[in-house]
């Protein structure tokens, strides 16, 4: 497996001298893109109905479950990223920490999977599902991430949604109450001037 996983790195992986172009367009959806999610998951936050925050926090709750997940995984299975290993070539800088799995589409994934579970946010989440493909690609291009790294990126980001999804009854309710409050402390201004809703 990880001859095949070096094999399809090694096709992906950007050569000594890539296109300055493409070269950009990567490291734009590699460190950008993920922004994105958390942006969404605000601007449905400010703006939306009480359900729709609800899923917004949901889909938060999501994505960090599984980046606590990929931090357990690390913990108990290091597997080096390929610049560690002397494997391809690095075009952006990146601690040499554990690569599986990718964090980056983890989160993006985690947030965009739980948005598909429910028909309202489902659109948003089509968009940041697509968008993770060019972002797992670019991660892979630019030297910091194996292509195995993006499959369990996307199984944990699968399984942190189903999760929060099947069990929300449980824990979304007080988690709610908690972030309403803390809320509207901190927006108590742009609430009382009608920027956002209480």
């Amino acid at each position: 497996m990880q001859e095949l996983n070096e094999a399809l790195f090694l096709l992906i992986n950007a050569q000594d001298r890539p296109n300055a172009v493409l070269l950009a367009i990567a490291k734009i959806f590699a460190n950008q893109v993920i922004w994105l999610a958390p942006l969404a998951v605000i601007v449905g936050w400010l703006r939306g109905s009480d359900r729709t925050r609800m899923l917004m926090l949901e889909a938060t709750v999501s994505g960090l479950a599984g980046l606590l997940i990929n931090q357990a995984i690390g913990m108990l299975w290091q597997h080096p990223r390929p610049f560690m290993v002397g494997l391809g070539n690095t075009f952006i800088p990146h601690a040499p920490d554990s690569s599986f799995p990718s964090d980056h589409l983890t989160l993006l994934w985690g947030i965009a999977f739980s948005f598909l579970m429910h028909q309202r946010p489902r659109f948003a989440g089509v968009v940041l599902a697509l968008l993770g493909l060019p972002m797992a690609w670019a991660r892979i291009y630019l030297g910091v991430h194996f292509p195995l790294d993006m499959v369990g990126a996307a199984l944990v980001a699968g399984l942190s949604a189903y999760l929060c999804f099947r069990e929300e009854r449980w824990f979304m309710d007080t988690v709610y109450r908690w972030a309403t409050a803390i809320y509207r402390r901190l927006f108590s201004m742009p609430i009382r001037l009608g920027w956002v809703r209480p």
